[in-house]
């Protein structure tokens, strides 16, 4: 008879992923209360009393504020503050990884840019009056600190789980995320809409809102931080030098070796156009809704918060398909079902409300299952020791190009005066992330990431 004491990894695991899953809850509400959502009108109409366009809480304002020298129209001022920090992250993210890769205790490089975006979040209270200069600099600021919490964040997901057990994981945090966001946009949203019920004035509910984001970004993430565990480093490419010199190298390292994983390198810039495409379509749905369609303000909100919920449930459901299917299989499915919805889009009719939110839910769905199996699925084609700079630069495709796709609905509604070929044109982007997708052999990228990295 033998005796042995039970593996109690499979369990440690599991605990680690529960944990795991409670940055998703604790993020999203600044990406949706804050930046989706009430940041934008908030700014433009402070903004606009700056430039003297009194109260107007809409972005037609065309008078300027100056922006270090350059006079930018105020309705324009949220999209020009979240390309900057679009563009600046694509920059300070990848060196960040490539800390996080040398360091053994990503829970806490996760923690501490998480909670000084969160202060930095909540600054966004002081925005008031015609005083718009401190929640610009906040905005840019918790928007690259984010991304940062997320490079870390993501590079846990390797830590913590089997590459088996990833598309799972992903999936689950994904719809805890869209799940937490959700909830504290339901508590903000019934609080500016019926701000008059709770004695408050609109803008001090929206500054309100504002600032429980940052409050519900910083108190959540204390959970993750409590019951995770520290994993050491390992695979790291030895370089000299101090840590922000090692850094730097190991980048370079990583970019120079970056073709030697064709597969790899294939996935992400297909991740790059079709991403840019989600974006987009998340970006102009409440524009093509208003103006194209002709709808209602609360029948907007009310399809902001169905897809949210909806999401949740797409989530898990292309978490369970592609246990059996493959997440490669079913990104590819999802970018075809984006292709069709974009199609779809343009012939919605007019002022008909059921079209309107039966899209959402499709948008909901696909948008659920295809972001969360991307960051499983790239996490299997990582060389062992790298994910954190490797996911840097996953997040820097994510918003490195962002705006070529708002930049194309622009032009070409610009071009025809509707909304309707500039929502069809984003098919573009889902075709060309097709065409790549359809050139990704998994097993391939699986085994030349799973090769001992080159060390120096």
């Amino acid at each position: 008879m033998t005796t042995g004491i039970a593996d109690l990894e499979p369990l440690n695991r599991a605990r680690e992923q529960r944990a795991w899953y409670w940055y998703d809850w604790a993020n999203s509400a600044f990406y949706t209360t804050v930046l989706t959502v009430l940041f934008g009108p908030l700014m433009i109409t402070v903004a606009g009393r700056a430039a003297g366009c009194g109260d107007s809480p809409d972005d037609t304002c065309s008078k300027t504020v100056d922006v270090l020298g350059l006079h930018l129209a105020a309705g324009s001022l949220p999209s020009y503050l979240t390309s900057f920090a679009t563009i600046a992250s694509a920059f300070v993210l990848p060196i960040v990884g490539a800390m996080v890769d040398r360091s053994g205790r990503k829970r806490l490089h996760m923690a501490w840019f998480a909670w000084a975006g969160a202060f930095f979040g909540a600054l966004l209270f002081f925005l008031t009056g015609d005083h718009w200069q401190l929640g610009a600099v906040a905005v840019v600021v918790s928007s690259i600190l984010a991304g940062c919490s997320l490079v870390s964040y993501y590079a846990i997901l390797v830590d913590i789980s089997l590459e088996r057990e990833r598309d799972r994981v992903s999936s689950r945090g994904w719809a805890f995320g869209y799940l937490g966001g959700g909830v504290l946009l339901v508590v903000n949203l019934a609080m500016v809409l019926g701000h008059g019920a709770l004695g408050l004035d609109k803008e001090l509910a929206v500054r309100l809102s504002l600032l429980s984001a940052a409050l519900w970004w910083a108190g959540f993430t204390v959970i993750p931080v409590l019951r995770l565990r520290d994993h050491p480093a390992q695979g790291v490419v030895a370089e000299s030098g101090g840590l922000l010199a090692r850094s730097f190298g190991q980048l370079f390292t990583t970019l120079r070796g970056l073709p030697r994983y064709p597969v790899t390198m294939t996935f992400l810039i297909a991740y790059l156009f079709y991403n840019d495409g989600i974006q987009t379509v998340i970006y102009s749905a409440s524009i093509y809704g208003s103006k194209q369609l002709h709808l209602d303000e609360t029948v907007l909100i009310a399809a902001i918060l169905l897809i949210q919920f909806v999401a949740f449930g797409g989530a898990l459901l292309f978490g369970r398909v592609a246990e059996r299917y493959g997440a490669h299989r079913c990104i590819t499915v999802g970018t075809v079902g984006w292709m069709v919805l974009v199609v779809l889009a343009m012939f919605l009719p007019d002022r008909n409300v059921p079209a309107f939110l039966l899209a959402g839910v499709a948008i909901a769905i696909v948008m659920g299952g295809t972001q969360a199996l991307s960051r499983s699925f790239f996490s299997v084609l990582i060389p062992r020791g790298r994910a954190g700079e490797y996911f840097a630069l996953y997040n820097a495709c994510e918003r490195g190009t962002s705006w070529l796709g708002t930049l194309v609905f622009g032009l070409v509604f610009q071009l025809t005066g509707s909304y309707r070929p500039a929502i069809v044109s984003l098919v573009v982007f889902f075709a060309l992330g097709l065409v790549l997708l359809l050139r990704v052999d998994p097993e391939r990228g699986i085994r030349e990431a799973a090769a001992e990295p080159a060390a120096v």
